[in-house]
């Protein structure tokens, strides 16, 4: 199988889907999160998860944030990555799920319009 080539760099990002409100949360993901912590898996669920939408669905939980409103409870909003990355979720493992990632790529045609490769920065002065 061939790796298909990838066109975006999430070091050059602010992290914006970590701003997304449903990242959804399954029990292997609580089990790896619990094992990372050193915690039960409920309390797991308890503290790092709420219920979301659908039935049964679980989602991370949120914090402040001044750029994006909120974001995943695990973003560090001073250097912008995960602060769980070998522990994430699937959903996070997979993001974009493609070769693509339409926010790096609007992100890149802004940073070349501005001739400036450090718009919006990827770190804070929070």
């Amino acid at each position: 199988m061939s790796k298909k080539p990838v066109f975006y760099n999430c070091s050059r990002c602010p992290a914006y889907c970590c701003s997304y409100p449903r990242i959804i949360v399954g029990e292997k993901d609580l089990a790896r999160l619990a094992k990372h912590h050193g915690i039960a898996i409920e309390e797991a669920r308890r503290k790092f998860t709420k219920a979301g939408h659908e039935k049964g669905e679980r989602v991370l939980r949120h914090k402040g944030d001044e750029h994006f409103g909120t974001v995943c409870r695990f973003l560090n909003r001073k250097t912008r990555r995960c602060m769980v990355y070998k522990a994430r979720p699937a959903v996070c493992r997979e993001f974009p799920g493609a070769g693509r990632c339409g926010y790096y790529d609007f992100l890149s045609f802004e940073r070349n319009a501005q001739e400036d490769p450090d718009f919006i920065s990827t770190t804070w002065n929070s």
